[in-house]
C-alpha cells in the first residue's frame, strides 16, 4: 500500500512538474522592424527654399508668392499588407518643419514583419490628442503647432508673402485646423505604395515622401491671394484642407 501511495505522489509530481512553462521555451515574440522616411518639401515640382524671392514660386492662380514658413503634422500611420490587411502603428505622431532639416528624416518603428503595398496616415492630429490638451514630445506647444485660445492643434502651417495679398505688408497666413463638424479640417491620405515594402527585423528600408506647398492653393478650389490671404481655422480652412487633402503628399520612392 505504501509502495502504491509513493508511486501515485511521483505521478503527481510529474504532472505539476510537466505543466510548469519551461523558462527555456518561451514563445517567440513577434518579430518588428523600422521604416526610414525621408521628406522632400516642394512648391508644385520645385524645391522648396524659404525666405527665397518672389519670383521663384507662382500658386495656380499665377500669383507670385514667397515662402517663410512650411510645417505639417501626420500621424495615426497604418500600413496596408499585402493580403490587404491594416496594420496600425502605436503612437505615430510626427512633426516635419521645413526650417529644421532634422525633421526632414523620420522613423516608423514597431512594424510587424511582413510586406506591405500601401500606406494611410491623417494630415493633421486626431480629435482624441487634439482635444487632449497640450501634450509632450512633438504634439508640445512649444513647437508653435498649437492654438492655446482654441485648445486645439495647427495641421498645416503655411506662412509668406504675396504682392497679391491686401494683409498687412502683404502677408500669407494659413493655419489649418480646426476638428469640430462643421469646419472640420482633418483629412486622410492613403495611397498605395510604388513597391512592395519589405519590413524585416535587422533591416532598414526607405520611403521618399514628397510633400508639395503648393496644393494648398489649387483642388477643388484654386486660391486667388488677393481674396484669401488669411485664415486660422473656419470655412476657409475647410477649403484649403479640400486642396491638399489629395495632392499635399505622395510616396515616389520604396528602397528595400
Amino acid at each position: 500500500m505504501k509502495k502504491l501511495i509513493t508511486l501515485l505522489m511521483l505521478a503527481i509530481t510529474g504532472l505539476t512538474v510537466s505543466a510548469k512553462p519551461n523558462p527555456g521555451d518561451p514563445k517567440k515574440a513577434a518579430k518588428t522592424g523600422t521604416v526610414a522616411v525621408h521628406f522632400k518639401n516642394v512648391m508644385d515640382g520645385k524645391a522648396l527654399k524659404l525666405n527665397d524671392s518672389l519670383s521663384l514660386y507662382q500658386n495656380a492662380n499665377g500669383d507670385d508668392l514667397k515662402i517663410t514658413t512650411f510645417k505639417y503634422y501626420i500621424s495615426n500611420v497604418s500600413l496596408i499588407a499585402k493580403n490587404g490587411d491594416k496594420i496600425a502603428i502605436p503612437d505615430s505622431y510626427f512633426l516635419v518643419n521645413a526650417a529644421d532639416s532634422t525633421t526632414l528624416n523620420q522613423q516608423i518603428t514597431n512594424i510587424p514583419e511582413g510586406k506591405y503595398t500601401g500606406i494611410t496616415f491623417t494630415i493633421g492630429v486626431d480629435s482624441l490628442r487634439n482635444f487632449a490638451g497640450a501634450q509632450t514630445g512633438v504634439l508640445d506647444p512649444a513647437k508653435g503647432m498649437f492654438w492655446s485660445w482654441n485648445s486645439g492643434y495647427i495641421f498645416v502651417k503655411l506662412e509668406g508673402e504675396s504682392p497679391k495679398s491686401t494683409a498687412k505688408k502683404n502677408r500669407l497666413t494659413f493655419h489649418i485646423g480646426g476638428a469640430k463638424a462643421p469646419n472640420n479640417t482633418i483629412r486622410t491620405f492613403t495611397q498605395k505604395l510604388p513597391k512592395t515594402l519589405k519590413i524585416n527585423d535587422g533591416k532598414l528600408p526607405e520611403l521618399e515622401l514628397i510633400a508639395n506647398a503648393g496644393a494648398l492653393f489649387q483642388g477643388k478650389t484654386t486660391v486667388d491671394f488677393a481674396k484669401l490671404n488669411f485664415t486660422m481655422g473656419g470655412p476657409n480652412s475647410v477649403v484649403v484642407a479640400d486642396n491638399y487633402a489629395d495632392g499635399l503628399f505622395k510616396i515616389t520612392k520604396v528602397k528595400n
